[in-house]
C-alpha cells in the first residue's frame, strides 16, 4: 500500500462519519466549544435521545468526538486533531485539483 493510500485510508472513517447530515450538525454544534450533553444536543430538534447516541458512537468510533463520563450523564466533546486532519485532507485534494485544472487548462492554450 502507497503513503497516499494510507493516508487516504486513515481519513476514510472521518468522511464517511461526516456524510451524514445528522452528524455533521452534532460536529457543528459541538465545534462551538462547550461539552454538551445528550439533552442540550437534542434541545430543539426532532431527533430523539437514542438516535444521537448512535449517531455521537459512529462519530466517536472515527475519532472526531470524545465522551466523558462526568456523574449519571456523559458529556460529549469534539476531537479538533481528527476535525484538523480531515481539514488538511480536503486542502490536499483542493491542491491537488488546483494542480490538474492549470494542466488542462495550459493544454488547451497551447
Amino acid at each position: 500500500m502507497s503513503p497516499a493510500t494510507a493516508k487516504r485510508n486513515s481519513v476514510t472513517p472521518i468522511f464517511a462519519a461526516l456524510g451524514d447530515e445528522t452528524r455533521l450538525r452534532l460536529v457543528a454544534r459541538l465545534s462551538a466549544g462547550d461539552q454538551m450533553s445528550i439533552r442540550r444536543l437534542t434541545e430543539g430538534t426532532a431527533v430523539t435521545r437514542q438516535a444521537v447516541t448512535r449517531h455521537l458512537e459512529v462519530l466517536e468510533e472515527a475519532g472526531l468526538v470524545r465522551g466523558i463520563r462526568r456523574g449519571r450523564e456523559r458529556l460529549w466533546k469534539i476531537e479538533p486533531r481528527r476535525i484538523d486532519l480531515a481539514r488538511r485532507s480536503l486542502a490536499e485534494i483542493s491542491r491537488w485539483w488546483d494542480k490538474k485544472l492549470a494542466a488542462l487548462k495550459a493544454g488547451i492554450e497551447e
